[in-house]
Order: structure tokens, then C-alpha cells, then sequence
């Protein structure tokens, strides 16, 4: 039965050596791969993915919704950022919402029209293309494929139809009449059933033909300004006309060595960062994989840096976010010490740095040179608000419901204000040479900085090639706002007397995550440049890519 979801097949590494794809879905891996192939780079491929797993993926994915994107130059070994998340209405503020009835104790519901900031994902596509593209191929032949398969048809896989279903009822709301035009006859596909998006090719080939003003200005505007005003939102044309892409410097670590590097707050990368400077004070590895003591450092360690992060990380140009000082190591050392080796630390407060000397897609390429792209694109909440704009094939995300309705909460909802975002894409690079090791990311709400920091420490500390770091058990850890108090879910296949230990230390464990339900632990894909993850010497080149793709998505990897 499909709802059982059953893992019980095995999958070896991809290797390669001319270029790599992995993504979520592959019929995007393939799309990819034929940029690669038609001259294009990771940066131009990564685009196509995107737009690709817009169509086979709208139920996580899509151009009306945010992107980030970390991209490595392997000529001059810089990594590079753009945040391509939007802000709120200019007229959206605390008194109109509370005007509307709504506040702290009563937020907007998810799929409401308030919940829509400014979708990123359209002028960050072009931008990327723009500053980090091959300059061989224009932005029609990158979204080619995407345009074909919507315009032709496909069959959806397996997962993807399950969240189809599972929420559907965002695009079945009273008031969203173009709902039905992601639906087939009003129910989501099944398996294998061809799905068309005529409206969403077309909305390419707007972007295509007259770049991002296609998207911001014109007639895609107004549809999307009419949607979310027909609604009961504020947001205006001029508040698209507007929108820019930023250029952002990458933060970065250094564990062991190797540099972890993250787009800096708003986006919540400064999470894995944090947690891996903290466990920098432990010793993981003598602790064993996925043992009681090893998962208990680590669910706390996650636990200290979401505190500073649920605090600190918002919008840079409206609030003041002690980036540096949060990054500090001996920030880490004195944070490092709240956590107690035996037993739970109920609740953890944010630190105070100033007083010291921040649903989804993820998908990753790397090119012939080395280059590598690591992006993220998400609607947030499955279809996001589920409000699709007249003729446009795409639904509007619902990023504002992160905003926190706290008046003097540095992540407080204001005018033109970008919220606190969960996707972040990675990067790891040798921190003597600067040479790629790998490109990384985990989709997944709160579950990405966990997830980056377990597949990482497979990797780094436990020799696991990429494949099998992504294939091992997880956990996620949860603060339930009503009760303020964490829980810790554990995946099928970590052992029942692991969760006894846990329980007996004083975790709130919630077991075992079986079958879609698996979808919390996110769904991550991963490229290595060789196979420095190895703990043996054997002779090894750094020429050859090694790519994983999550077991808990329809994806695969692939290379040349």
C-alpha cells in the first residue's frame, strides 16, 4: 500500500566525473543534467532544475514562492550568496492586522492572504543566471525543458502525489476560484497519472521573453495582486514593482578544518552554524552513531542554538542581528556549557552576544569545472496559501506566517520587512585550500539545520559516503509553542532501547516515524568533490563527484 511507504531497497553513491545533478525528482535531475551537457554551468542547471520541479512539484515548490542560492567560482575558490526572499506589504503593520481581528493569541490562519510576502523566486532565477551563468545559454533555452513538460505533460511520482493529496484542500478554499487549475477534473493526480500546466508554461515564457519585469510588472502583477486583494490582503503593485534580489556575503564556520558556509539572517543557516560550534566542544565521534549519548548532545546543542536563532534571526536592513558575535567560538564554549551529559535541559533562553568581546525543494549541481550550486526554493506550508493567481498555473506562498506578532521582537511583522526564513542551501569547503568538498542541503521547515548537521557528521566524523549519510536514521527536535516544551521524534530504524536511554534522560520521544510520516526528516541531496569523507588513506581522486539523493523523496542523483 503506498501509505505505508515501505524503505526496504538500498542505493550505492552516483559517480562521476564530467557533471552532477541531484534533486527531489528525476525528471528535474534529467533537465539539469541537459544544461550541463548543452554548455551551460551549475548556476544555469540549477535554474532549470528549479523551474522543472516547479511543474512536477507544485505542492512544495514553485515561482510564487522564495529561493536562496550559495554559488562556489571554482576559478577563484569564492562562494558567493543571494537571498532572493521577499518582504511584507508596505501597508501591512500590527494595527491593520489587529484591525482585522487578528494578533499574538490569534495570528492569521495559514492559508490567508496576509501570510503572501513578496514572492523572491522569479527575480532570484534571473539573477542568479544574470551574475553567476555561463552567459551561453539565455534564460528561453533554461526554461525550455520546464516550459515543454508543462505545456506536454507528466507523470507524477509517487511521493509527490501523496502531498498532492494530502494538501489539496489549500487550493479548495472558498474564494480561490483558479484553485482547480492545479487539479485534475478536482482531485489531485495519482501516481503515474499525466498532469498538464498550461498557465504555468506560459507564465515561463513571460519570464523568458521579457526577463523578471515579466513577473513584476504587467499583466502576471495584476493576477497576483487581484488573487491576494480578492482575499483579503494589502499587497500592491508597487509594492512587486519594488522587489530586488540581494547579493549577500555567505557566513561561515570552521569544524575541523573543513568550512561550512550558509546564507547569512534572514535565512536560518546561522542554526547549523551554531550547533556545529557547540558540538565542537564534545567529542561525537567516541560517543557512537546514533547512540543515547550521542543524540542526546546533539538534540541539545540543536535545542541551545534555536533558542538564539527563534530570537536574533530577522531581516538585517530592519533590525540590528549580532551575526558575528553569535559565530564567535567562545560564544560556543560558554553556550556549550548549559548542556548537561545526563540529563534534558528543559528550556533554553537566548543567549545575550551584545554583551560578548541568526515545504521546500533543495537541489544542488556541480559543473566539468568544479563550480557548484546550492539551492533552495519553497513555497513554505505544502501549496503555501494555496491562492492561485487568473491564468498563472502557480500558487502564492504563505512566508509571512514566520513573522513573529510580538511588538518588540527583533523578527516582529513591519512594512517592507523580510521574515525569518527556514530554507537554507550549503556549501563545504577545505579551509587550507579552498577547494570544493561539497555542495548540501536538507528541505524541511525547523528540520534543515538538523538535518544538515546529522548528514554532515556521517560524513565528517563516521566515514559515511553520501548516500549512506542521507539513507541513516534521524531525529528532529520540536518546541510545541502551547506547552513550550520540545519533543524529540526518532526515525524507524534507530533501536528501541536508544529510545528507553533518551526517555530516561528526560526527552520527550515520539516514536517510531514510519512511512510518509518520514517526510519531517526532511529530504536532503548532496555532491561531494572526491572522497575526502573516507577515513582510510586509499588512493583517491578529487576529480570524481560523489552524489547522494534522500530516500524519503522521488529523486535521484545523476552525472556524466
Amino acid at each position: 500500500m503506498m501509505s505505508q511507504l515501505k524503505f526496504c531497497s538500498r542505493r550505492s553513491p552516483v559517480v562521476c566525473s564530467s557533471g552532477c545533478v541531484a534533486s527531489s525528482q528525476p525528471l528535474a535531475t534529467n533537465v539539469g543534467l541537459d544544461i550541463l551537457k548543452n554548455g551551460g554551468n551549475a548556476v544555469d542547471a540549477a535554474v532549470a532544475v528549479a523551474a522543472a520541479l516547479n511543474v512536477t512539484e507544485p505542492c512544495s515548490t514553485g515561482i510564487g514562492g522564495d529561493c536562496f542560492c550559495l554559488y562556489y567560482d571554482a576559478s577563484t575558490k569564492q562562494v558567493h550568496g543571494l537571498n532572493g526572499s521577499g518582504r511584507s506589504p508596505r501597508s501591512l503593520n500590527l494595527e491593520l492586522l489587529k484591525e482585522h481581528g487578528f494578533s499574538e493569541a490569534n495570528p492569521p490562519p495559514l492559508l490567508h492572504a496576509h501570510n503572501v510576502t513578496v514572492p523572491g523566486a522569479a527575480a532570484g532565477w534571473c539573477d542568479a543566471v544574470a551574475l553567476y551563468g555561463s552567459k551561453k545559454l539565455s534564460m528561453q533555452q533554461i526554461l525550455q525543458p520546464a516550459i515543454e513538460m508543462a505545456e506536454n505533460g507528466f507523470p507524477v511520482s509517487e511521493i509527490a502525489s501523496y502531498h498532492w493529496k494530502d494538501n489539496i484542500h489549500a487550493l479548495q478554499t472558498p474564494g480561490n476560484q483558479h484553485g482547480k487549475d492545479l487539479l485534475i477534473d478536482g482531485q489531485a493526480p495519482d501516481h503515474g497519472q499525466v498532469f498538464h500546466n498550461p498557465c504555468l508554461a506560459n507564465i515561463f515564457k513571460e519570464l523568458a521573453k521579457s526577463g523578471k519585469k515579466g513577473f513584476y510588472e504587467g499583466h502576471v502583477a495584476k493576477a497576483i495582486v487581484d488573487a491576494i486583494q480578492n482575499n483579503g490582503g494589502v499587497m500592491d503593485l508597487e509594492d512587486l514593482k519594488s522587489h530586488v534580489t540581494e547579493e549577500v556575503e555567505p557566513i561561515v564556520t570552521n569544524y575541523k578544518g573543513v568550512n561550512i558556509w550558509e546564507i547569512p539572517p534572514n535565512g536560518q543557516g546561522i542554526t547549523t552554524l551554531l550547533a556545529l560550534n557547540i558540538l565542537e566542544n564534545f567529542n561525537v565521534k567516541e560517543m557512537g552513531h546514533n547512540s543515547a549519548q550521542y543524540l542526546h548532545v546533539l538534540i541539545e546543542a540543536i535545542k541551545i542554538s534555536f533558542a538564539d536563532t527563534l530570537w536574533f534571526c530577522a531581516d538585517p536592513e530592519k533590525t540590528s542581528v549580532p551575526t558575528t558575535t553569535l559565530l564567535s567560538k567562545s560564544y560556543a564554549r560558554d553556550r556549550s556549557k548549559l548542556i548537561d551529559l545526563q540529563r534534558v535541559t528543559a528550556r533554553h533562553k537566548h543567549g545575550n552576544p551584545f554583551l560578548v568581546g541568526s515545504d521546500t525543494v533543495y537541489f544542488t549541481v556541480v559543473d566539468a569545472k568544479g563550480n557548484a550550486c546550492s539551492f533552495i526554493n519553497s513555497n513554505y506550508k505544502g501549496f503555501g496559501t494555496g491562492l492561485v493567481p487568473d491564468s498563472c498555473g502557480f500558487t502564492l506562498h504563505n512566508r509571512g506566517a514566520m513573522f513573529s506578532l510580538i511588538p518588540d521582537h527583533p523578527n516582529c511583522l513591519a512594512p517592507g520587512k523580510r521574515p525569518y526564513h527556514t530554507i537554507i542551501p550549503a556549501l563545504a569547503t577545505a579551509a587550507d585550500s579552498g577547494e570544493l568538498l561539497c555542495s548540501f542541503g536538507v528541505m524541511g521547515g525547523f528540520m534543515q539545520p538538523q538535518g544538515q548537521v546529522q548528514i554532515l557528521f556521517n560524513m565528517l566524523e563516521f566515514g559515511m559516503n553520501p548516500q549512506e549519510a542521507l539513507d541513516a536514521a534521524r531525529f528532529f527536535v520540536e518546541l510545541n509553542q502551547k506547552s513550550d516544551a520540545w519533543y524529540a521524534f526518532l526515525e524507524d530504524g534507530i533501536p528501541q532501547y536508544i529510545t528507553e536511554e533518551l526517555k530516561a534522560m528526560g526527552h520527550a520521544v515520539m516514536l517510531p516515524v514510519t512511512g510518509h510520516r518520514r517526510s519531517i526528516f526532511g529530504r536532503g541531496q548532496i555532491i561531494t568533490k572526491g572522497d575526502w569523507w573516507r577515513q582510510s588513506k586509499l588512493a583517491s581522486s578529487n576529480d570524481v563527484f560523489w552524489a547522494g539523493s534522500d530516500p524519503r523523496a522521488d529523486g535521484c542523483a545523476m552525472g556524466y
